[in-house]
């Protein structure tokens, strides 16, 4: 059988795992994470990486021996057998990734109107953000070179874009005399806020579990799926750094929480004015369309094992493109209904919780198949634990409707999960 031609190089599975990444978790978490972590916010980030490479420890080593276009769902299905567990724990992934979705195009719409004054809008925002979801599926059903094509661009006008601005940004502090820290609020450091900082900030890198969706769409998957990853894991932790020293230095973790979901743009104004943010707005609107492209891309192929795998629902055999369709709808739907905070504290109980699982079916049934070290994916268990309990806590303290909306989503899967298997049990 001849090679396929249309398949995905190694520099553009990079971009579409970086397009992922870098969006909104950068652009719309800054403000966020400034609010549990206070002026050591920078360091959340640097957490969050080391927790999210630490992680990716596992996924790598299963996509390099059995590469595959379900990614997670394959994962979980050789770990726990096609019952109830495999099932529940990568629709948690699937539903975290719709919800990410969500962010990214919530991101686009606050960000865009925020020129306008208009970025709190509870009309204008949402309705642009639907209009990114529809127009993003619409340009993934054309083709995989398309997507390809147009992720490679967007990556380097985005990683150009954002350095260029954060070094400018961190030039300008230090030719001011003022220093890095002289916006820095003086607070008591705080372990735990800095842990549940820390949460939010794996959202930003979890991106990278997209590319072991790839499978053999991928050039070379066994060795290019792992050097996607950590080529693409390195990327953003340089550049998240780089913003957030940035951010810090410009307006300090005050000036970032109370900006919240477009503190970027409010850090570029006091040293360059309507210019920066005009700049800042440009980037961040390419950023978070081209991840919404590249998400909408993964997100639904991983739906789409999950059908084969009948563990998620159809629609009637005459609708085509159903993945994308259902992938892109879901998305409107919690876009519609849910704010930036609501969509990333639920992606992230659900992600955490889905890695927690993969990281124990590693350990319990695939370490020897795919020959992991032990010791790295109970590490991961150990860090996902340590940021997740103290996020819970203060989750609980603060907003318990989203960690109950959260619960409530967890137990809906696992409960339709547990019905799916009894019907397909009773059909035999």
């Amino acid at each position: 059988m001849a090679e396929r031609t249309d398949k995905i190089t190694l520099a553009g599975s990079i971009s579409l795992g970086t397009g992922v990444m870098i969006g909104a978790g950068i652009f719309a978490l800054v403000g966020q994470v400034a609010g549990f972590a206070g002026d050591w916010f920078p360091l959340a980030f640097l957490l969050g990486a080391i927790v999210a490479g630490v992680s990716s420890y596992s996924y790598t080593r299963y996509s390099c021996t059995n590469p595959s276009s379900g990614g997670i769902a394959m994962l979980l299905k050789d770990a726990y057998g096609p019952g109830v567990a495999a099932g529940s724990f990568s629709l948690f992934m699937f539903v975290s990734m719709v919800v990410a979705e969500s962010l990214l195009a919530r991101t686009f719409g606050t960000y865009l109107l925020r020129p306008f004054g208009l970025q709190d809008s509870a009309i204008l925002v949402p309705v642009l953000a639907v209009a990114a979801i529809v127009a993003a599926a619409a340009v993934n059903l054309v083709g995989n070179k398309l997507v390809e094509g147009s992720a490679t661009t967007t990556a380097v006008l985005k990683i150009v874009g954002i350095a260029v601005l954060a070094i400018a940004g961190l030039v300008g502090t230090a030719v001011s005399g003022n220093g890095f820290f002289a916006e820095a609020s003086g607070d008591s450091f705080d372990v735990i806020g800095l842990l549940a900082g820390t949460t939010l900030c794996v959202l930003a890198y979890k991106g990278f579990t997209t590319i072991t969706n790839q499978g053999d769409d991928i050039q070379d998957p066994k060795k290019n799926i792992a050097r996607s990853i950590i080529i693409s894991l390195l990327i953003c932790t340089v550049l998240y750094l780089l913003i957030t020293v940035s951010v810090e230095s410009s307006i300090g973790a005050k000036g970032a929480v109370d900006a919240r979901d477009y503190a970027l743009a409010q850090a570029a104004e006091p040293l360059f004015g309507a210019w920066g943010v005009g700049i800042t707005v440009a980037i961040a609107v390419v950023a978070t369309l081209s991840g919404l492209l590249a998400s909408l891309y993964s997100v639904s192929r991983l739906y789409g094992m999950l059908q084969e795998m009948r563990q998620a629902p159809s629609l009637p055999d005459k609708v085509s493109h159903q993945p994308m369709i259902i992938t892109a709808g879901l998305a409107v739907v919690a876009t519609a209904f849910l704010d930036l905070s609501q969509i990333a504290s639920m992606g992230a109980f659900l992600y955490l919780s889905m890695d927690i699982a993969v990281q124990w079916g590693v350990i319990r049934h695939l370490r020897a198949k795919i020959n992991a070290k032990p010791w790295l994916p109970a590490l991961t268990i150990a860090l996902d634990l340590g940021i997740l309990i103290p996020f819970t806590i203060l989750k609980v303290q603060n907003d318990i409707l989203t960690v109950i909306v959260a619960a409530s989503v967890a137990a809906a899967i696992v409960l339709a999960q547990v019905f799916t298997m009894r019907v397909r049990a009773q059909q035999k």
